[in-house]
């Protein structure tokens, strides 16, 4: 939240918080954080057979559906800028709109596997893995046809695993709307279903006619979605989708971003980041002051919602449906993985660089003794704590659209 000391009556927010933590669930008061076999749902975190074996799938029905036991609320004080940096980036975002459709150069030819090789050329590291790690695998024996039709595979995977996070963001904050008690935040997040539905869209557009195929949903990720969805209490969803799942995919956006040779697809990265920097300040902005007034017991259950995040998400980044869809032998996959260490994964833990610093600004780091610290240092991602927080990012409070500002 911000600060309120240009106003007098704050009669409402301090109403509107103290419900929110009068309803929580408080039967775990004195309890001791749960274990990680609690949380996630087996003991050791880095179990690769639990994780690889879990494999999304294709819904028949073509559909998926979330119980939502949450409430919607009406306020009656309709008074605009009471949470004024709320309101100041509800003003920015009125003016950063951006048309999907006309915006982006989709005449633009991309040739899938062109791509694949001058990415591979650029980066010819990428996967991470050597020739120790291959080594006694059908990959040892791969050609360059294989490796290329997995890097095509690859790239269909993560485009589509973003379109899903999209529409998983979209209805997220349409529950936001519903649910924040403070109509600043209600403006806000309006804006940001636009957003959403403009970045599924993007995606999906890519996907049909540039790229060569879907993927499911990874069930890690479903996993974290439903969760987050399910869940009744709306600062819940701003911690799981605006803190966490936004957090990594704005890191992740910027790492393809960087990689990729493909002209499109960088603009259309760069600019759904200009609107991601946005929705991730507006979790920092309005969970700060909140978490600072909840009681012990519930700064622990967000502590272990937000590792339970972390894991989820690291979890999906195996590609699980890629190793599947290809047909690669279980007993291989489990080999090359399990040689690699993810301490030493730097794309994995680059991926955490906007999420580690908002959760120190919203003093989930040291709450509980340090627990989720700890955890973090386990993850070797705990390094990124000083980087700056998503309410210092360019993009979050720029005047313009990212067409106006030429941004690259």
């Amino acid at each position: 939240m911000t600060d309120h000391t240009d106003h007098t009556d704050h009669t409402d927010h301090t109403d509107q918080t103290e419900n929110l933590m009068d309803t929580q669930a408080t039967e775990s008061e004195g309890a001791e954080m749960r274990t990680t076999e609690d949380i996630i749902g087996r003991a050791d975190v880095n179990d690769l057979e639990a994780i690889l074996s879990f494999i999304g799938q294709e819904d028949e029905s073509g559909r998926h559906k979330v119980v939502d036991q949450c409430e919607a609320e009406f306020t009656w004080d309709y008074e605009k800028g009471r949470l004024e940096k709320l309101d100041r980036l509800y003003e920015k975002a009125k003016t950063a709109q951006w048309n999907s459709r006309t915006d982006l150069p989709w005449e633009t030819p991309v040739d899938q596997e062109a791509v694949v090789m001058a990415n591979f050329a650029t980066q010819p590291d990428q996967m991470g893995w050597t020739d120790e790690m291959l080594e006694g695998t059908s990959l040892a024996k791969w050609s360059d046809k294989e490796w290329l039709r997995f890097g095509v595979e690859s790239q269909n995977w993560t485009l589509s695993q973003f379109m899903h996070g999209e529409q998983g963001a979209l209805l997220c904050t349409a529950k936001i709307v519903e649910t924040v008690p403070w109509i600043d935040a209600k403006y806000y997040a309006a804006t940001q279903v636009v957003d959403e539905a403009r970045h599924v869209e993007v995606f999906s557009r890519y996907l049909d006619e540039k790229l060569s195929g879907h993927y499911p949903l990874n069930a890690h990720l479903g996993l974290l979605l439903d969760d987050i969805i399910g869940d009744s209490r709306w600062d819940m969803t701003y911690l799981g989708m605006q803190i966490m799942v936004e957090g990594l995919a704005l890191a992740a956006f910027g790492f393809m971003h960087q990689l990729t040779t493909e002209p499109l697809l960088k603009k259309l990265l760069r600019y759904v980041m200009a609107d991601e920097a946005r929705h991730v300040a507006f979790g920092v902005l309005s969970l700060q002051e909140l978490y600072s007034e909840l009681s012990a017991p519930e700064i622990r259950e967000r502590q272990e919602f937000a590792f339970e995040a972390a894991v989820r998400m690291r979890d999906r980044l195996r590609s699980q449906e890629v190793w599947d869809r290809m047909g690669i032998p279980w007993n291989d996959v489990v080999t090359i993985v399990g040689r690699q260490d993810p301490n030493q994964d730097d794309f994995q833990i680059l991926l955490f660089s906007k999420i580690v610093p908002n959760l120190r600004k919203l003093g989930l780091l040291d709450a509980a003794g340090g627990w989720l610290r700890q955890k973090f240092t386990e993850m070797g991602v705990i390094e990124f704590e000083h980087l700056g927080d998503s309410t210092e990012d360019e993009d979050a409070f720029a005047d313009g659209s990212p067409v106006t500002r030429q941004v690259a």
